[in-house]
This record gives structure tokens, sequence and C-alpha cells, in this order.
């Protein structure tokens, strides 16, 4: 049987236009993960574990509302709660892993599909180095590709961008590849670009440990490159802007869609 849980490796490459221009590029890989098929993964590799220790693991803790074993419930809920409620829907989870115990995931986007496969909604999970975690819930048109999608920014994320902006999403949802695009406006007009592009493979115990080998501490390498690079801009002159606490730790907004422009 073929799984729906894969490995996507590639690159994340950010673009900054203004105030000052700035670029970084990394070498990456993340996870698709089925949430029905994560039990069995699981329970039959050596080096991935579901909601337990090992070499390579998904915690539902870490996303959603952080409680243990709920994740499936309260991504229904905020389906349920965008008007999209439906009876057991599939769900993949592109994130990256835990790599021995640490993982911080800046974006984890959950594909969320209905009836006959169809993309019915994205929702995305936005985290800071401050604990705090917003979830956007779009719903999608299905078939069109690239899903186009937009929102409000409502959580502080960098000390060198404005919390009045908006998100731009371009989404090629997995398949063969991946690629998930996000450009980023304020009041001046784009601001930056930040994109993730990845290569199929497939789910095993080959292939993560090959990552293993070709990304070794990806995830502590995550973080560190966070910081490295909000240093590069503060010696570049880019003034930083002060943190201010969300209102609550874990949150979400349901998003309209706007209608495409002819």
């Amino acid at each position: 049987m073929t799984r729906a849980s894969a490995l996507y490796a590639g690159d994340v490459v950010h673009v900054r236009k203004r105030p000052r221009k700035h670029k970084l590029h990394y070498r990456v890989f993340s996870l698709l993960l089925d949430l029905d098929e994560l039990p069995e993964i699981s329970a039959s590799s050596k080096l991935f574990g579901f909601n337990r220790g090992a070499v390579f693991s998904f915690w539902e803790k870490d996303h959603g509302d952080s409680q243990p074993g709920a994740l499936r419930i309260w991504i229904e809920d905020q389906l349920a709660e965008a008007g999209l409620a439906m009876e057991r829907p599939r769900i993949a989870v592109l994130c990256y892993p835990r790599i021995f115990g640490y993982v911080f995931n800046p974006l984890t986007v959950y594909f969320c599909y209905g009836r006959d496969d169809a993309l019915v909604a994205i929702l995305y999970e936005v985290c800071n180095t401050f604990g705090e975690r917003r979830t956007y819930v779009i719903p999608a048109v299905a078939g069109i590709v690239p899903v186009r999608q937009t929102c409000a920014k409502e959580l502080y994320v960098s000390p060198f961008v404005p919390m009045d902006c908006t998100y731009d999403f371009s989404i090629d949802p997995p398949g063969d590849t991946v690629a998930v695009r996000i450009d980023e406006a304020d009041g001046d007009g784009p601001l930056l670009r930040a994109v993730f592009t990845g290569k199929h493979q497939p789910l095993t115990d080959a292939t993560l440990l090959r990552a293993l080998l070709r990304y070794p501490l990806m995830t502590l390498k995550v973080t560190g490159a966070i910081h490295w690079e909000a240093l590069k801009l503060w010696l570049k002159g880019v003034p930083p802007i002060r943190h201010h606490a969300a209102k609550a730790r874990i949150s979400s907004s349901i998003v309209k869609p706007k209608q495409p422009a002819e």
C-alpha cells in the first residue's frame, strides 16, 4: 500500500526587499505526515516515533492546542468553525520533525481533504520564538493550483517586520513536489518573500537515515539560523520592533477567502 506520508527535501529561501536587501538560502527537509498513517508508521519504523521518543518524532503536543492525543479533534473543530464541518477529513501535516527530541517549527501547514480527496482548506500554524502560536484557517477552492490565499498578520514573528502586514500565500499542494510561497507586505508594499520547495521521497527508514546524514541536527540549525540572520539584519541597520505579548499564547483566526481578481 502506498503511503500519503512522505519526506520532502529541498530549499528555504527568504528575500527581504527593504529597508535593506537581505537574502538567506538553506537546504532543509520537511515531513508530510498523514494523521491516519502515523500509528502504523511509528510501529513499523526504527527511526520515527509518533508521540514517543525516537531519532525523528512527531508529537501532537507541539501543535494545535497542545493537548496530547487531540490534534485531529482540534483541526476538525477549526474546520467546523470555518463552516467546513465534515466526517473525518484526510489531514496531512507538513512540518519539521523533532530530531533527537528538538524542533522549532516557524510554520506548520495542514492540508485538509474532503470527499473525493479534494482539498477543502489549508491551516497555517505560525510560531514565534516567544512560545506563541497562531493558526490561520483558510478555505481552499479544489482543483485550482497554485492555491492562492490571503490573510492579515496577527502574531508577532520577526523583530524586523512590523505587525501591520498581510500574508499572500501561493501553494502547490504535495505531490511529486511541494511549494509554499509567502509574500508579506505592509502599507508601503512588498516587504519579504519566503519560499520552501521540496521534492517527494517515500517516508522510510532508509530515506530518514539519508536525511539524518545529509542534514545533521537540522532542527537546531533552524533555530540557530533565525538568530544568525537576525544579527545580520541588525548589523545592516534594520531597526528592531519590540515584542508585545499576544493576548493568548495559542490562538487561531478563521479567514474568509477573498474573491480572486478578474
